[in-house]
């Protein structure tokens, strides 16, 4: 398969995204102003930029000729860390909710976390759920009766339709699970097989709105949107918002052409080579960091670096000793292989 240098920009993007989104929820327990909210904006395109990565690379690679073993091979990689960490995880809240007098129970933390997917790697469950789908698609021929284009806004449709039903709910669900449901995912399913469709297509070739909807003059009226309705606290901040849907479809859109071709840089490729341990690990080193200053002693700034470079520094070394040792790679985290 040819070198599609923009993945890269974007997967170094989407780990960064990740990071920073929980690094501002650990500083909102000290400061939480308009400017953290604001700064949460270009965050909030992390987890949907993983989804879509991975299925826009799988139909890069094999269209519909989707190899034997694909599916049990792929889901082995996120399922597998996703029972590690999710078990390391949850005995680590347990052990904390009892050092500080909580009562819980650990059956009921671990059901939380692994059964109800409430941490962080919710989504792994996602990303499962959607390489299943591609196998379906690809090895089934749905795409006779899902064509990608018009499902590409009935999914968005969907998506900003689920995510409005939830924020509207008074009650959800326990843990994540309505976070996990790939109904306000699809989208990202349709515009990966709408993107790879076209990716070879000369620009004057590409349909009309495709080329129309990736001019930035779209995302900068949305972008200034977001921030006019963030000034009185009207949004939330997450990847599962109503108004992440139109955003992350003009970024994608955007961003797939302006970075067509560009080389990344080493540093670019050296944090794709991390990118999964980082997502997995990190908010344990987040963590480590708020043991070793219980009293708040740090300065914010101080707080802040300290967070960023233990945070970073910290997930990067486990991923390296991780995948030094025999099946290191598959219970913590895969080492992406960057030519």
């Amino acid at each position: 398969m040819q070198r599609i240098e923009e993945i890269y920009w974007l997967r170094a993007y989407g780990c960064l995204a990740v990071f920073s989104f929980h690094l501002l929820d650990h500083l909102n327990q000290r400061v939480d102003t308009l400017a953290t909210d604001l700064a949460r904006i270009p965050t909030v395109l992390g987890t949907p930029i993983f989804i879509f990565i991975s299925i826009f690379l799988f139909s890069m690679r094999y269209g519909r000729d989707i190899p034997q073993g694909f599916l049990g091979s792929r889901v082995k990689y996120v399922m597998v860390p996703y029972l590690v960490y999710g078990l390391a995880y949850s005995l680590a809240e347990f052990l904390r909710l009892q050092a500080n007098g909580v009562e819980a129970g650990l059956v009921e933390t671990l059901r939380e976390y692994l059964v109800y997917a409430g941490w962080h790697g919710y989504f792994l469950i996602i990303a499962a759920q959607f390489y299943a789908f591609y196998w379906l698609y690809g090895r089934f021929d749905l795409a006779r009766w899902l064509p990608a284009t018009p499902w590409l806004l009935i999914g968005s449709l969907i998506g900003m339709a689920w995510w409005g039903y939830w924020q509207w709910r008074s009650s959800l669900p326990p843990g994540y699970l309505h976070w996990i449901a790939p109904l306000g995912w699809l989208y990202l399913f349709f515009l990966a097989m709408v993107l790879v469709k076209h990716y070879q297509d000369a620009p004057e070739a590409r349909p009309a709105w495709l080329v129309a909807l990736a001019r930035p003059r779209w995302l900068v009226a949305l972008i200034g949107l977001v921030v006019l309705l963030s000034l009185p606290g009207w949004l939330e901040y997450s990847s599962k918002e109503v108004w992440v849907v139109p955003f992350f479809l003009l970024f994608t859109l955007w961003i797939m052409g302006r970075l067509r071709g560009r080389p990344a840089p080493p540093l670019v490729r050296r944090l794709n080579e991390f990118s999964f341990g980082i997502y997995l690990a990190h908010p344990m080193f987040f963590n480590l960091v708020d043991v070793l200053d219980p009293g708040q002693r740090l300065p914010l700034a101080l707080y802040v670096l300290a967070l960023a470079v233990v945070g970073m520094a910290g997930s990067i070394a486990w991923n390296l000793t991780a995948n030094r040792v025999q099946w290191g790679g598959l219970l913590f985290g895969k080492r992406l292989r960057v030519a």
